[in-house]
């Protein structure tokens, strides 16, 4: 009895299950998102509200009862941490206005005016990186695993995307259900890392949301934002990524 032991643990040392390499793991993970309707969304608009935090307070120091990002994405991107296509991204408290920042294909703007190309290419690399899972799968990216996690209690397997110009974004896959649970990069202001949680099944299209995304900059949580309505692929008001008047554009 002893023998055969031995020799079934010694087996199993020998042929251990194969797992899934990070192609399998990305192309899944997708599927599950929603399939080609998740991977090429011409536009995206999520709405909700956020709260925030300061790096020396242990509560909630602002909220935002209305928290609205509209895009248009690039099919063709290739650059893992800086905007692609159009976006805005508008935050109101009561009416008053917290923050409008806004990327019209060239030129990146807030509700200062219009931002020095220096100062906005830093600002989206700190804050932008989810969207090239999207391309992931595509020619000229590489794949790589790396040791696996659990956050907030569920397995993760992790994925490395490095881009054609050599960014690097570290994806966490449920290896249950295959939603994408974290993502996290090197930044201008650190280590940036987001969990999703809360996810949600829309239809027409078919599209997996994480209703709460949680932002962290060097382990330190920066805000959450609550989405409560997606809406996919339907046309978008070109002046909606234009600078406002108010904001100083020429009329």
């Amino acid at each position: 009895m002893r023998f055969t032991l031995i020799a079934v643990a010694a087996m199993a040392f020998a042929c251990p299950v194969q797992a899934e390499d990070a192609r399998t793991i990305i192309a899944r993970a997708a599927e599950v998102a929603g399939g080609e309707a998740w991977l090429s969304p011409a536009t995206l608009r999520l709405e909700g509200r956020a709260a925030f935090y300061a790096p020396d307070k242990p509560g909630v120091v602002r909220r935002a009862e209305s928290y609205v990002m509209w895009r248009v994405l690039d099919p063709n991107r290739t650059a893992a941490h800086g905007p692609d296509g159009k976006v805005r991204i508008t935050a109101r408290s009561g009416g008053r206005l917290l923050f409008d920042v806004g990327y019209d294909g060239e030129t990146t703007w807030n509700e200062r005016g219009v931002v020095p190309k220096a100062e906005a290419d830093a600002y989206w690399a700190a804050n932008f990186g989810f969207g090239i899972i999207r391309m992931a799968l595509k020619q000229g990216f590489k794949l790589e695993l790396a040791p696996n996690r659990t956050i907030d209690g569920h397995a993760l397997d992790m994925v490395r995307i490095v881009d054609p110009g050599g960014q690097a974004t570290l994806f966490g896959i449920d290896a249950k259900s295959r939603y994408i649970r974290y993502m996290g990069f090197a930044t201008p202001r650190g280590w940036h890392e987001r969990v999703y949680d809360d996810f949600v099944f829309f239809r027409s299209p078919r599209w997996l949301q994480a209703r709460s995304v949680t932002l962290f900059y060097n382990g330190v949580r920066q805000n959450t934002v609550y989405w409560d309505k997606v809406v996919v692929g339907q046309p978008i008001d070109p002046a909606t990524f234009a600078m406002p008047v108010s904001y100083g554009a020429k009329p």
